[in-house]
């Protein structure tokens, strides 16, 4: 389901009944188009992330960790100003439609009691996050800025008068009464289909999969406007569902007619945690994480084409022996060559005395010929041991990259500082050269990540190079358990005990499985052995190690297993 209109008109109501009367204690900017306002309310805390996302732009409390920049945007200082510590009256909606806006009750400069509106407009790639003055309608700021270069129909401009999104001429269907409207509907289209894309074009803020479940809810009832306003009576008292599918879908009511497996959460927000989690992190590892993708993207195809060319010169080394050979032929021969010539036919003693054809440098002597071929061989024969030396320096390189490329898709927004502080000391982000005399002090490197296993054991697993170094060799103890899946990228693994039940090594296969490009994969080889056998070659790149004396579990990585064993720290 997309966040329309009525899955809008549900949200609202579920975020009155918890923040109704809250008071805002702090707000934060953690990405570039979402904000997270903490409204204190009946002796809890709720984050509630108000995003204009484009592609997954909503408004919902979340339970998802963030990270703060270090330096907050102008628009989340703004926000600060005018909205902390205010009261939140109420959280309205604008007909059907995909606005939300909370009505806070402040106190201004002076102490009188002033009235701001943070508006949310949920309008994919027109998705907008607007501060109003609540008396006049003046627009205080906004997280994108549309100017009229951009739009001739309304600026969102400091100062401007905030003007509402174009309206659609479509019903509200929480307010609809009209039977015979929905008898000629039903009467005209009566292919569900066809009927749900009508219902679309007649009523406001129904999406496509909202608008099927009415068109069937129709077909099934007896009465039309009774099975209409049942419908609808689905958002004012919402089942959060989760529909199990190949593109999992979310409801906030239970399907008509179920044909897959569903899961209820106990209020939306929890929903959209669910769907949304692993969608939006990616999508915000994407924005933040831009300049480290484009750097190892351009390194990797840096170094694949240098070692095509590797390639390429190793392979006309195959021939030095043949330059050693004509020198050794011209030297035996010089008497029978010609001062001048361009090309000579002699003998090759190496081949049953058989002729061979030898090019010459007419502006040099036989002598200087021979000496010329001999040196191009010494040449190739030298040149075997560099590019053989530098192709595995350069299949090096390009294994590193990958490894770092694959840690940034697999990355949490709060990895992605430590994955930056390593391209850094590596000199490959531009400007990043350190100056001799003055060294830039390095990054404090960020925790592992903490589980435990189901009889209590605590299972540390690295999300990237700096994290799986520091914990592999130094954090943990040389008799515990170290864990790495075979022959592909993926996490340091540390089990905190020098002999863990065969459950626990399973259950932390299943992480060192999971955090790694094996994720999608079944039958996952881990190699598993003690701390004590891994070690760490001079000079070797950030998270590259060698092992012995491993064994080896196959398993077959869950996110349902490394949700559990996540859980197991709270309990």
């Amino acid at each position: 389901m997309s966040f329309n209109g009525s899955f809008t008109h549900a949200m609202v109501n579920e975020l009155n009944n918890e923040l109704k009367g809250g008071r805002i204690s702090k707000i934060n900017q953690p990405y570039p188009n979402e904000i997270i306002v903490t409204i204190r309310s009946n002796h809890q805390n709720y984050p509630v992330l108000l995003s204009a996302n484009p592609s997954y732009a909503r408004v919902q409390v979340t339970a998802i960790p963030y990270v703060n920049p270090a330096v907050p945007t102008n628009f989340n200082m703004t926000l600060r100003k005018y909205l902390s510590g205010s009261i939140l009256t109420q959280v309205t909606q604008s007909a059907n439609d995909r606005v939300m806006q909370f009505h806070f009750t402040a106190r201004n400069e002076i102490g009188d009691l002033k009235s701001i509106v943070l508006i949310v407009e949920i309008m994919a790639r027109h998705s907008n996050i607007i501060l109003v003055d609540g008396s006049d309608r003046q627009i205080i700021d906004s997280i994108k800025r549309i100017g009229p270069d951009k739009s001739r129909y309304r600026t969102v401009l400091p100062g401007s008068e905030y003007i509402n999104p174009p309206k659609q001429d479509l019903i509200d269907p929480f307010k609809f009464n009209d039977a015979a409207k929905l008898k000629e509907l039903t009467t005209q289209y009566p292919n569900q289909d066809v009927l749900a894309t009508a219902l679309r074009k007649t009523f406001q803020g129904l999406g496509k999969d909202t608008s099927l479940q009415l068109a069937l809810a129709l077909h099934q009832s007896t009465n039309l406007m009774d099975g209409f306003q049942k419908f609808f009576t689905n958002f004012d008292h919402p089942t959060p569902t989760l529909v199990d599918t190949e593109k999992p879908d979310f409801l906030a009511f239970e399907p008509v007619d179920p044909t897959n497996a569903t899961k209820q959460y106990a209020s939306l927000s929890q929903l959209l945690d669910a769907y949304y989690q692993t969608k939006a992190q990616k999508d915000r590892v994407r924005e933040q994480g831009g300049i480290l993708i484009r750097v190892t993207r351009n390194e990797l195809k840096k170094n694949r084409t240098k070692l095509k060319k590797l390639a390429k010169t190793l392979d006309d080394t195959k021939f030095a022996d043949d330059y050693r050979i004509k020198g050794e032929i011209l030297t035996t021969y010089l008497n029978q060559v010609q001062h001048g010539a361009k090309m000579v036919e002699l003998a090759n003693f190496y081949d049953d005395n058989n002729p061979i054809k030898i090019k010459l440098a007419p502006d040099k002597t036989p002598s200087q010929n021979a000496q010329w071929y001999f040196k191009q061989y010494q040449k190739k024969k030298n040149a075997i041991q560099y590019v053989s030396e530098q192709m595995r320096l350069t299949e090096a390189e390009i294994k590193y990259f990958e490894s770092i490329l694959s840690q940034i898709e697999l990355a949490d927004p709060s990895n992605l500082d430590d994955i930056k502080e390593e391209l850094k000391q590596g000199g490959y982000l531009k400007g990043q050269h350190q100056n001799h005399k003055k060294k830039a002090a390095r990054s404090k490197i960020s925790k592992p990540e903490q589980f435990k296993a189901d009889d209590g054991t605590i299972i540390l697993v690295g999300k990237n190079n700096l994290q799986n170094d520091q914990l592999t060799m130094k954090t943990a103890d040389k008799r515990d358990i170290w864990m790495h899946v075979q022959k592909i990228h993926g996490s340091h693994v540390i089990v905190r005990s020098f002999a863990p039940s065969e459950e626990t090594l399973v259950q932390a296969a299943m992480l060192a499985a999971y955090f790694s490009k094996g994720r999608d994969s079944a039958n996952v080889p881990v190699d598993y052995v003690q701390d004590r056998y891994v070690k760490k070659p001079n000079g070797a790149k950030p998270g590259f190690v060698t092992y012995e004396g491993q064994s080896t579990l196959y398993v077959t990585p869950t996110k349902e297993v490394v949700e559990h064993l996540r859980a197991n720290l709270n309990q």
